[in-house]
């Protein structure tokens, strides 16, 4: 196996960076990049601490995020598993890179920037979800914003519905802990959680 181990190797490789690629890099959101972003429910959010990296998926109801203004976007924490990965390291290093999918669109958005975790009771308030709250909002500054490059969608075909897969096909998320842990109880697992996951959504 040959292995790149230089800048200059792998730049030799790839040349140049295209001018529109620069060119559509800025520090701010502008009005269409906004649109672009409040029109997904969906998105990544990677971060970095002590342990190392992490990504977590990201989605709510509408959009998964609020444009506070030109250079801040919040993101509610909803309920999961408790493990807040992403959280413990935003609270040690706040850098954080985020990717948003909008369905049907090959326009992948793209923020990175620096975070921090707030508790404020109005701002926890104000993303009230059928009478619940979350327990933190991630305040995310932008330092640079831009849209991804639509081949990676297209070449995947991701929202071609003749390309969805029958999730009966795949392992059922009691199989996949069943793979993790050999003694563990993946029919009762199974049968439960719909009703758990109906439960605690928000």
């Amino acid at each position: 196996m040959t292995i790149i181990h230089s800048v200059d190797d792998l730049k030799s490789i790839y040349g140049d960076a295209s001018e529109t690629s620069i060119l559509k890099v800025t520090s701010v959101l502008t009005v269409e990049y906004r649109q672009m972003i409040e029109a997904s429910p969906f998105m990544a959010l990677a971060t970095v601490g002590p342990e190392g990296m992490d990504c977590s998926p990201r989605g709510d109801k509408g959009g998964v995020i609020r444009v506070q203004d030109e250079k801040t976007v919040l993101l509610p924490d909803w309920r999961g598993n408790n493990r807040i990965d992403s959280l413990l390291n935003i609270v040690r290093d706040p850098r954080v890179a985020l990717m948003f999918l909008v369905p049907g669109s090959s326009i992948t958005m793209r923020i990175n920037g620096k975070a921090v975790i707030s508790v404020d009771p109005e701002l926890l308030m104000s993303f009230e979800m059928d009478g619940k709250h979350p327990r933190t909002v991630t305040v995310v500054t932008i330092d640079e914003v831009y849209f991804q490059c639509a081949r990676a969608i297209i070449r995947s075909e991701l929202w071609n519905p003749e390309n969805f897969v029958d999730s009966a096909s795949l392992p059922s998320t009691g199989s996949l802990l069943k793979s993790a842990k050999s003694d563990f109880d993946r029919e009762a697992y199974d049968k439960a959680l719909p009703e758990r996951m109906a439960g605690s959504i928000w």
